[in-house]
């Protein structure tokens, strides 16, 4: 984020701007909505036992940089450098180890304990206090892609109120929530995981036009919060984060845009294979 020159003590218009309010979410010098980035790097890493067993999932290494070193940079090259990381009582120390204070990477970090695997919802909770009224971009520690994030927040930046979230053109729908488009490229539904049944209804809705994959990359306003206030758990007694997007949906004020370049998890040790592959031919070009 770049400020404005500063002003010399006396000066009279640094007179005048000495006891204006700071408005909530925005940088009154560059005129700009602040956003503040979440890195959700918390869960259990079942999927990749037994090496889970003794380093967080989010410090293994994807080519030659620890994972989760990925989605903050990709924070820090948007000019969101204050930035909240979120994980579990198990690795809190190897994160904060690895991590720092922010420094290295150009940024600022916070960091808050998620007590037990609640779900992304619950995680995204802990960031209330961190937010202090201004935007927030959100991304979960296991998601490395190519594109600049800078373009989405632009777009989001666009939004007077409500949340967007990226999507994905992806064969495997199965594995993931999805967000269902229709000719007038406004979203319909939001589903998580559906399964062949649910896909095929919908590939037969001859209003539907397109079943993204929704990625662990969200842009959210300060209702977000209110929102998760008023969650349930689920079956599998975690509060969704299908379930607030889905709220944002019936407001009107859920907004999508569609990723051109590569992207990937690391949930599991075929596709930890895959964003090491990936990085490797990116690392080449």
């Amino acid at each position: 984020m770049t400020s404005s020159p500063r002003l010399k003590p006396g000066d009279s218009k640094e007179r005048s701007r000495r006891f204006l309010p700071m408005p909530k979410g925005r940088d009154i010098r560059a005129g700009k909505k602040m956003t503040k980035g979440i890195v959700l790097a918390g869960g259990t890493g079942s999927r990749l036992l037994p090496l889970t067993t003794v380093v967080n999932k989010h410090l293994l290494p994807v080519g030659q940089k620890p994972m989760i070193f990925y989605p903050i940079e990709k924070l820090i090259e948007a000019g969101i450098t204050d930035i909240l990381i979120v994980t579990g009582t198990e690795h809190m120390g190897s994160i904060v180890q690895t991590l720092g204070s922010g420094k290295d990477f150009g940024g600022t970090f916070t960091y808050k304990v998620q007590d037990a695997s609640g779900g992304i919802a619950e995680a995204l909770g802990l960031a209330r206090g961190f937010c202090y009224g201004e935007r927030l971009c959100v991304i979960l520690g296991d998601n490395i892609f190519e594109d600049d994030l800078s373009f989405w927040l632009s777009e989001f930046n666009k939004q007077e109120r409500g949340a967007r979230i990226i999507l994905k053109l992806l064969p495997n729908l199965e594995r993931f929530g999805i967000a269902v488009t229709d000719q007038d490229k406004r979203i319909r539904e939001i589903i998580e995981k559906p399964d062949a049944d649910t896909l095929n209804r919908l590939h037969d809705n001859k209003e539907y036009t397109g079943c993204h994959a929704i990625t662990g990359i969200y842009f959210y306003d300060q209702k977000v919060f209110d929102i998760i206030d008023t969650l349930k758990p689920s079956a599998r007694g975690e509060l969704e984060i299908t379930d607030v997007n889905n709220r944002y949906l019936e407001w009107g004020e859920l907004q999508y845009s569609i990723m051109d370049k590569w992207w990937n998890d690391c949930g599991t040790f075929d596709s930890l294979h895959t964003s090491n592959e990936l990085i490797r031919h990116y690392n080449k070009n």
